[in-house]
């Protein structure tokens, strides 16, 4: 049996369950249960518990259209819509989100190093939203790219767009904003806009910015040689904050710093990110492993940091 992300499952062998957060292969699966420890278990050694579903699965059946006062009539408003799963927070849901009047015929695909994949393809009735795709939140880096193919629909006598093709690659920094309230969905998450509001340009504007003074350039402040990403150390809020978002403000203040270091021409600098449970270190190391212009790395001294910090050295 074919498992998704966010399936909540029990072992058949051992009194336990959880939800799957991660897809190995074919045959294995990673499951995390009450104590946010993910097991890695053959997809044979598991069954489905039926009756859970994530929020926002339930797809709205009424694809016929409901007449809709012409001056109320709303033409924009196409996102996609982002959201933890309830349950297994390490895992996100797509949602296509549909705030407009239109009656809307989707697709979507994924590619990833040139392997293309039909995700989903149905309508989305007006005002309504259908849940699209799942992944883990830590593997953002490893993410395919996504592609949205879009045609409008309305039975009432308003010319509809042409149709909308979009092609986006996440990256850390879509991430990195304080989730809000998802338009339809109920829910606190990320909302990504695909069709963004025309661009109005004014000329009287454009010909007053060629006499306004240059911006000035992006100032990157020489980092200390020691970068402590606890996440208590980098917000004061930090209790409130779930799992994936630590982990994105962790990765947006590493990356920053990194780059501070790279400008300002550093030898070394050290990351201390603690021991826990690894996933820190290995989405640092990650990024490290790929970067131009680091040297190499390596656990920084053990008889400071443990196995909890990592020093790197840049070209």
């Amino acid at each position: 049996m074919k498992y998704k992300l966010g399936d909540f499952v029990r072992f058949v062998d051992e009194k336990m369950e959880g939800f799957v957060t991660r897809i190995i292969d074919d045959q294995m699966i990673g499951v995390t249960g009450e104590d946010e420890f993910e097991i890695p278990v053959l997809a044979s050694k598991v069954t489905t518990v039926h009756g859970y579903e994530p929020a926002g699965t339930k797809k709205n059946t009424e694809a016929d259209e409901k007449p809709v006062d012409l001056s109320q009539f709303d033409k924009k408003g196409i996102y996609v819509g982002v959201v933890a799963d309830a349950k297994a927070q390490s895992v996100v849901h797509f949602h296509l989100v549909n705030t407009t009047s239109f009656q809307l015929l989707a697709g979507f695909n994924t590619e990833k190093q040139q392997v293309f994949k039909g995700e989903f393809s149905g309508i989305i009735a007006p005002k309504s939203s259908a849940m699209i795709y799942s992944a883990q939140l830590a593997d953002l880096q490893l993410w395919p790219a996504f592609t949205f193919h879009i045609i409008y629909s309305t039975k009432q006598n308003i010319e509809p767009p042409a149709p909308l093709v979009v092609k986006e690659k996440f990256k850390a920094k879509d991430f990195s904003s304080t989730k809000k309230q998802v338009p339809l969905l109920n829910q606190a998450g990320w909302e990504i806009r695909l069709d963004e509001p025309e661009l109005v340009l004014d000329a009287q504007k454009l010909k007053e910015s060629f006499f306004k003074p240059a911006e000035e350039k992006v100032v990157f402040e020489k980092p200390v040689s020691e970068v402590d990403l606890h996440i208590e150390k980098l917000r004061d809020d930090y209790q409130f904050l779930q799992s994936s978002e630590i982990l994105s403000i962790q990765l947006a203040h590493f990356h920053k710093a990194l780059d501070a270091a790279i400008v300002h021409q550093l030898h070394d600098i050290t990351f201390i990110h603690g021991a826990g449970n690894g996933t820190l270190r290995h989405e640092l190391q990650k990024v490290l492993s790929k970067h131009p212009k680091v040297q190499t790395f390596m656990d920084a001294r053990k008889e400071k940091f443990g196995y909890g910090a990592t020093k790197v050295m840049l070209k």
